[in-house]
């Protein structure tokens, strides 16, 4: 799958480099500000599971 997307950007490798970058920033920012506030609601992370025991 990377082999496919190195060999399908343009440009020398340099250019290649900087616009794979560009894109995996892109993909961390749309996940941080899209899709895990969206399925944040959907997890138990209220639900503890470390109590006092009585």
């Amino acid at each position: 799958m990377y082999g496919w997307i190195w060999r399908h950007l343009p440009g020398p490798a340099l250019v290649r480099a900087l616009i794979l970058l560009v894109l995996v920033a892109a993909a961390v920012l749309l996940l941080f500000e899209v899709v895990f506030p969206a399925v944040a609601p959907l997890l138990p992370l209220d639900e503890n599971t470390v109590g006092d025991g009585s």
